[in-house]
């Protein structure tokens, strides 16, 4: 009998942490619906997936609607596979070599991921965004053969915490949960990895970040990777990755729901609803603006748009010159001065 491929191990991994991840929250707050399971198949080309999704639906006898802890979540994964154009291989040459181009031919592909984001009703609980994945580019198969051989493989991932009012002990605890899974693996990569997410979710048109960070890597694999020493203690091959991937995977749970149960039930005023939703705003702009993950969703043939959309909070704000913020010794304010000058969480 041969060994299960790491597509296969990729796939069995994400689809048991997407329960694990569920079911927590189901667990915390019993008497709210219960995550809509909806499985699909990706048209024209293969693939499948399941997309876990929590919403409340309005009333429609003017009633106030239930008093769930999350407001609009989502815990999706995605298993597709195709034909990667010239143009696309191109540009991932420059991190994989090994890619063969030739500026004329497609090349089978293989991606899988889990990916969430999580919206909770009270503006003293952050919003946390994970995401873990698998990307995998072979030859074509001989007529005959099933797939053919990977020429290039690599994981990605991270996840990140955003809140609308600071609370240093969650940020410490978020940070420090993230970090103790890295340092299994290398104590060069949380710092590396944390700087980098700290680089991505940044909104460049409002000169901060979206969040308070966490981890952000991508193309780890064999090869030599840009932002990693050569030299130091880390994953290298493609065991040891997969084995890093599961363990900061399996920290989401415990990084993030001590800290939704200490904020979930805090009292909340009209003010810190509007600030909540202005953030938001900001959450918006960044994810139809710059995340690379959304972009490329939209410009896929055949994407499942409802799944691409699912990290957009059911409500945002937006204010023409809004004040709210600017005084630094608010509790607005705090937070605004830590988006514009990221804070090393795990050191304090």
């Amino acid at each position: 009998m041969e060994s299960p491929t790491m597509r296969q191990r990729f796939e069995e991994y994400i689809f048991g942490l997407q329960e694990e991840i569920i079911t927590s929250f189901e667990t915390l707050d019993p008497n709210a619906p219960k995550f809509k399971r909806d499985s699909w198949l990706r048209e024209h080309q293969g693939g499948k997936g399941v997309s876990g999704v929590f919403f409340a639906p309005p009333t429609t006898d003017g009633s106030p609607s239930p008093q769930t802890v999350l407001e609009k979540a989502g815990v999706n994964i995605s298993v597709v596979h195709g034909m990667l154009p010239p143009a696309a291989i191109k540009e991932m040459r420059a991190d994989h070599s090994s890619i063969p181009y030739d500026e004329k031919t497609s090349l089978p592909f293989f991606a899988a991921g889990i990916s969430l984001v999580i919206h909770p009703r009270n503006p003293h609980a952050p919003t946390v965004h994970a995401n873990y994945r698998y990307f995998e580019i072979s030859e074509k198969a001989a007529e005959g053969e099933g797939t053919g051989k990977v020429v290039a493989w690599w994981f990605g991932g991270g996840s990140d915490l955003t809140p609308s009012y600071l609370y240093d002990e969650d940020a410490r605890h978020f940070h420090t949960t993230l970090q103790k899974a890295c340092n299994q693996y290398g104590s060069e990569l949380y710092p590396v990895f944390k700087k980098w997410c700290d680089e991505y979710f940044y909104i460049v048109h409002r000169q901060e970040t979206r969040g308070i960070g966490g981890l952000f890597f991508d193309d780890l694999s064999t090869e030599k990777h840009a932002r990693l020493s050569d030299d130091v203690r880390r994953p290298r091959s493609q065991e040891e990755i997969f084995d890093f991937i599961k363990a900061v995977g399996n920290s989401f749970v415990p990084s993030y729901l001590p800290i939704l149960e200490r904020r979930m039930s805090m009292p909340s005023t009209d003010q810190h609803r509007r600030w909540q939703l202005l953030r938001r705003g900001r959450y918006v702009e960044f994810n139809l603006v710059y995340d690379r993950g959304t972009k490329f969703g939209l410009k896929t043939p055949s994407a499942r748009i409802e799944s691409i959309l699912m990290s957009l909070p059911e409500t945002a704000r937006w204010e023409y010159m809004t004040d709210m913020g600017s005084d630094l010794q608010s509790e607005e304010g705090r937070l605004n001065a830590v988006l514009k000058q990221p804070i090393d969480w795990a050191e304090l």
